[in-house]
C-alpha cells in the first residue's frame, strides 16, 4: 500500500510540476498524459478506453490521472448524487476508513493511503473505503472498494459549525464542510501578467502564454511558425500569435489551408480567345490555323497569308479570316486550290453560229467561219481551199490555202518551236523550200527548214496577249529540171492568251 501511495504522489507531483512550469516547448508530456492543443497543456489519457483488455482475471478498469486501477467487479462506483446499491452507515464508513482509505490526490487521481484518519480527505471529492458494505452481494475484504465521485452525503458530515476542517493551500471549506478548490483565475487572486493567460489548477493556478506565444524571460513573445518545420506547402505568413499559408500565382489553398493545388484557369476563367491549355501554375493560349497570338498572348489575330508569299496562288490570293483562297481570271477555273486552268468554252458555253466553228484558246474562245475560202478558192475539205487550174486567175496564186489555228500563253520563253509545217504530197524530182510570206512584219517569227519536206516555225520574240497573229507559211515546190513550179500556203492564226498560264 505504501508503494501504491508513493506512485500516486509521484504522479501527482509530475502533473503539478507540468501544470505550473512553462517552457519553450509544450508538446512533450509525461507517461499517462498527452498534449491538448486547445487548452495548450497536458491532459490525462484514458487507458481504460484505449488499452485493449487492460485488466485481466475479471477485474474492471478504473481510470485515474496518469494511470489506471484494476478493481474487483464488486467495487461500487457512486457518481454525482447517486446512492450506492448497499448503503453503509456513516459511522461504520468513517471507522473503516481509519484502517484503509483510497483517495485522490490534488489532481483527482485514485490512490491508496493508510495515512487518513477520516473518510473525507481535504480537497479530494472522492471517498473509498475497505469497510464491509452491508448486503449479501458485497464481501468485506482487502480488494472490496466503494468509490464516491462527489463529496460525501452531507448527512454523513457533521453539520455542527464546531466541527471545522482545515483545508490545504488553494482550497476552501464549502457549505457542506468539505474542502473544495479555489478558482484563482475567476476570483482574480492570481498574479499573471496582462499578456499571460491564467489556468486554474487543483489547489493552485498557472500563468501561461496565449496560443502562438512563448515565454521568454518574463514576457510572452510571438512564435514565428514560419521559421519552424514547414507548416505551409508554398508560402508562410507569420501573424501575432498565429500564421496563415499563401499560394503562388496559379495555385489556391486546399480545404486543409495548407496544401496548394493548381488552378485550372481554362475552366475557372478562360481568358483565351480560341484555345486554352492548362499547365502547372499557369496556362497558355493557342490559336486556330490561320491565326497567330497577339502581343497580349491571349487574343488571336488573322494571318494575312497573301502578304507572306507571292507564290501561294497562280493568279490572285484573297485573304479571309483564318484562311486564304485563290482566284482565277475570267476564262479560267481554280484547280487543286491554287492553280488556274483554262475553261474550254467550246465544250461548255459554245455561242458560235452554225456556220461558224468554235476555237478555244487560253482564257477565251473565238468563232471562225466553217468555210474560210474566198473567191476564187473553193472548199475541198475541212479548212482546205483550192484554186481551180481552169481559172486563169489561179495561175498567179498559190494552188491551195490551208487554215490552221493555235493558241499560246503570254510571255512564252524564247526561242521556242511552236508549229511544224510539212508537205502532204511529195513529188519525185522536186525541191521544196519554205518561207514566211506574210504576218511577220516585226520579226516575231522565224521559219527553219528541218527536212526536204518540212519546216519549223520558231518564236523568237516574247509575245503578250491578248492578241491575234495571222502568219502565212509558204511551201514552194520546183521540179529539178525546171518543168513546173507550184506553191501552197498554210495560213496559221496564232492567238496569244492574256496570261502566262
Amino acid at each position: 500500500m505504501l508503494k501504491a501511495l508513493f506512485l500516486t504522489m509521484l504522479t501527482l507531483a509530475l502533473v503539478k510540476s507540468q501544470d505550473t512550469e512553462e517552457t519553450i516547448t509544450y508538446t512533450q508530456c509525461t507517461d499517462g498524459y498527452e498534449w491538448d492543443p486547445v487548452r495548450q497543456q497536458c491532459k490525462d489519457i484514458d487507458e481504460c478506453d484505449i488499452v485493449p483488455d487492460a485488466c485481466k482475471g475479471g477485474m474492471k478498469c478504473v481510470n485515474h490521472y496518469g494511470g489506471y486501477l484494476c478493481l474487483p467487479k464488486t467495487a461500487q462506483i457512486i457518481v454525482n448524487n447517486e446512492q450506492p446499491q448497499q448503503e453503509t452507515p456513516a459511522a461504520e464508513t468513517v471507522g473503516a476508513a481509519a484502517n484503509a482509505v483510497a483517495t485522490s490526490g490534488a489532481a483527482g487521481g485514485v490512490g491508496a493511503s493508510g495515512m487518513a484518519s477520516s473518510g473525507v480527505v481535504p480537497g479530494t471529492g472522492y471517498v473509498a473505503s475497505a469497510a464491509a458494505v452491508a448486503g449479501p452481494e458485497v464481501q468485506t475484504g482487502r480488494n472490496n472498494f466503494v468509490i464516491r465521485r462527489n463529496p460525501a452525503d452531507p448527512q454523513r458530515i457533521p453539520s455542527n459549525p464546531s466541527h471545522r476542517i482545515q483545508c490545504a493551500t488553494g482550497y476552501e471549506q464549502s457549505e457542506h464542510n468539505i474542502c473544495q478548490d479555489i478558482d484563482e483565475c475567476t476570483a482574480g487572486t492570481h498574479n499573471c501578467r496582462a499578456d499571460q493567460v491564467c489556468i486554474n489548477l487543483r489547489g493552485s493556478f498557472a500563468c501561461q502564454c496565449p496560443p502562438g506565444y512563448q515565454k521568454r524571460g518574463e514576457q510572452c513573445v510571438d512564435i514565428d511558425e514560419c521559421t519552424m518545420p514547414p507548416y505551409c506547402h508554398q508560402r508562410c505568413v507569420n501573424t501575432p500569435g498565429s500564421f496563415y499559408c499563401q499560394c503562388s500565382p496559379g495555385f489556391q489553398l486546399a480545404a486543409n489551408n495548407y496544401t496548394c493545388v493548381d488552378i485550372n484557369e481554362c475552366d475557372a476563367s478562360n481568358q483565351c480567345a480560341q484555345q486554352c491549355y492548362n499547365i502547372l501554375g499557369s496556362f497558355i493560349c493557342q490559336c486556330n490555323q490561320g491565326y497567330e497570338l497577339s502581343s497580349d498572348r491571349l487574343n488571336c489575330e488573322d494571318i494575312d497569308e497573301c502578304r507572306t508569299s507571292s507564290y501561294l496562288c497562280q493568279y490572285q490570293c484573297v485573304n479571309e479570316p483564318g484562311k486564304f483562297s485563290c482566284m482565277c481570271p475570267q476564262g479560267y477555273q481554280v484547280v487543286r486550290g491554287r492553280t488556274c486552268q483554262d475553261i474550254n468554252e467550246c465544250e461548255t458555253t459554245n455561242e458560235c453560229r452554225e456556220d461558224e466553228m468554235c476555237w478555244n484558246y487560253h482564257g477565251g474562245f473565238r468563232c471562225y467561219p466553217r468555210n474560210p475560202c474566198q473567191d476564187p478558192y473553193v472548199l475541198t475539205s475541212e479548212n482546205r481551199c483550192v484554186c481551180p487550174v481552169s481559172n486563169a486567175v489561179c495561175r498567179e496564186l498559190p494552188q491551195s490555202i490551208v487554215y490552221k489555228y493555235m493558241s499560246i500563253r503570254s510571255d512564252r520563253s524564247v526561242p521556242s518551236d511552236i508549229f511544224q509545217i510539212q508537205a502532204t504530197t511529195i513529188y519525185a524530182n522536186t525541191i521544196n523550200t519554205f518561207q514566211i510570206k506574210a504576218g511577220n512584219e516585226n520579226g516575231e517569227f522565224y521559219l527553219r527548214q528541218t527536212s526536204p519536206v518540212s519546216a519549223m516555225l520558231v518564236l523568237v520574240k516574247s509575245l503578250s496577249g491578248p492578241r491575234e497573229y495571222i502568219v502565212d507559211l509558204e511551201m514552194l515546190t520546183v521540179s529539178s529540171i525546171g518543168t513546173f513550179r507550184t506553191s501552197s500556203v498554210l495560213r496559221l492564226t496564232i492567238i496569244v492568251g492574256p496570261f502566262s498560264f
